[in-house]
């Protein structure tokens, strides 16, 4: 099987990105990253990018806070073509992706939530189980559709929640199971996809 190339997307810390990468370079994970692209121009996630020799981008997202500008999401298709680019992983992306990418990358987007979805969709899902009084949350690879947290569940991985957890300590340890879950995951997809 040959490494399928890699797309990666992100809006912040890149701590899934990095993850990604070393699973990259250690062997475990069969993909070739081709590119890392941010919205946020100073973004940690670039850094990283740097630091493991990839090519990285800025892309400037417009006037929109929630989505792309449309001819920026334009813009990053041709980017992840231009690179070869044949699957999309979203890590810490925060902006909805529309119709350009959805189209362009069918059933070939992934996200990694920070909850064991359907339950608790959008921002900061473990303190939404947190609030909810949940004893057990967790993670969930997807794949990317036009509504928030909602695609094809991939893999999921529990993460119990301790008495007298904090959000903060909850969060850290849902993370630490996400950067085990997602490369497996992504090798999972890639395995799959047609040569």
């Amino acid at each position: 099987m040959k490494d399928v190339p890699l797309g990666i997307l992100g809006s912040g810390k890149g701590t899934n990105c990095r993850a990604i990468l070393e699973s990259n370079r250690s062997g475990v994970l069969a993909a070739e990253v081709r590119v890392v692209i941010s919205d946020v121009f100073d973004a940690p996630i670039l850094d990283i990018a740097r630091e493991f020799s990839i090519p990285n981008a800025y892309l400037p997202p417009g006037r929109f806070h929630t989505r792309l500008e449309p001819q920026a999401e334009v813009d990053l298709v041709r980017m992840f073509r231009d690179a070869g680019v044949q699957l999309v992983i979203l890590a810490g992306f925060m902006r909805v992706l529309k119709s350009p990418m959805l189209a362009a990358f069918s059933r070939r987007i992934l996200n990694i939530h920070p909850s064991l979805l359907p339950k608790f969709p959008g921002l900061e899902a473990w303190k939404q189980a947190l609030v909810a009084g949940e004893t057990v949350t967790g993670c969930t690879v997807h794949y990317v559709d036009e509504k928030i947290d909602h695609g094809d569940i991939i893999a999921q991985r529990e993460v119990p929640i301790l008495p007298n957890d904090t959000p903060e300590g909850l969060h850290a340890r849902i993370q630490i199971a996400e950067h085990e879950l997602y490369p497996a995951a992504i090798n999972e997809v890639c395995r799959k996809l047609p040569d």
